[in-house]
C-alpha cells in the first residue's frame, strides 16, 4: 500500500503514519538506505520501533513506501508540466525550451524526494532490486510514457520526425532534465535559472537537430 493517507477525523493513525513517512525520508537521505535503520526512523519521529512496524513490515517497505509515495506525486507534476507546455504547440522550440526549463527545475519543489534518489543511485547494489523497478515503473517510467506520448502527437502534426518515439523521449530527457539534475546532482548543488535555460535550450537545439 502507498503511503498516500487521506485526511479522516479518524486523525491519529493517518497522521502518524504520514509522520513516520517524512521522519524516514529524512534518515534515509541523510544516512543512506544502508546505514538508515528502523531505530534511527523511530528516534527522528519520537515513536517506539513497535509503532513503525505497525505501518509498515520492514526498512525495505519503508523505504519502498515513501520512494512511490514522493516518485509518484513528482511523475504527476512533472505530467502536468508536460500538458501545460506541450498540448498545443505555437512555437516548437520555444515550447520544448519553456517544457524543459520548467521540467528541468522542479526537483528544488522536492528536495526530500531528491534527496532519496541521490541515494538510490549512490546505493543501487544494496537496495533490492523489485525496490529499484517498483520506484523505476512508478515514476521515470510512467512520465517516459507520458513524455513519449506526447511528442509522437507532435510529430504526428508533422513537426518531427521520430523513427523510434521512445529513443526520441529518451534523448530528450538526456538532452534536458538529466543534463540540468547532474550538474546539480539532484539538487544537491544550487544552479542558477540562467543556466537551467542555457543547458536546456542547447539540449533542445540539439534535439531538433536530430529529429527535424
Amino acid at each position: 500500500t502507498h503511503d498516500v493517507m487521506p485526511v479522516s477525523t479518524n486523525r491519529g493513525q493517518p497522521e502518524k503514519r504520514r509522520a513516520i513517512a517524512q521522519a524516514a525520508r529524512t534518515v534515509f537521505g541523510r544516512e543512506r538506505f544502508t546505514r538508515a535503520s528502523v531505530d534511527a526512523i523511530a528516534t527522528e519521529v519520537g515513536v517506539s520501533k513497535r509503532t513503525i512496524y505497525n505501518h509498515y513490515p520492514d526498512k525495505n517497505g519503508l523505504f519502498l513506501s515513501v520512494i512511490l509515495e514522493g516518485s509518484e506525486s513528482v511523475a504527476a507534476t512533472h505530467m502536468r508540466i508536460a500538458e501545460r507546455h506541450l498540448r498545443k504547440i505555437l512555437d516548437l522550440e520555444e515550447d520544448l525550451i519553456a517544457f524543459g526549463v520548467e521540467w528541468a527545475s522542479s526537483p528544488t519543489a522536492f528536495a526530500d524526494h531528491f534527496a532519496l534518489v541521490r541515494t538510490i543511485y549512490a546505493e543501487a547494489s544494496r537496495i533490492p532490486p523489485d525496490v529499484l523497478e517498483a520506484w523505476q515503473d512508478s515514476g521515470p517510467r510512467a512520465f517516459h510514457a507520458e513524455l513519449s506520448r506526447y511528442l509522437l502527437a507532435i510529430a504526428e502534426r508533422g513537426l518531427l520526425a521520430l523513427p523510434d518515439v521512445d529513443e526520441a523521449a529518451n534523448h530528450f530527457n538526456l538532452l534536458t532534465f538529466v543534463n540540468v539534475v547532474q550538474k546539480s546532482f539532484y539538487g544537491a548543488i544550487p544552479i542558477s535559472d540562467a543556466e537551467i535555460t542555457e543547458l536546456v535550450t542547447g539540449g533542445v537545439r540539439t534535439f531538433l537537430r536530430l529529429y527535424q
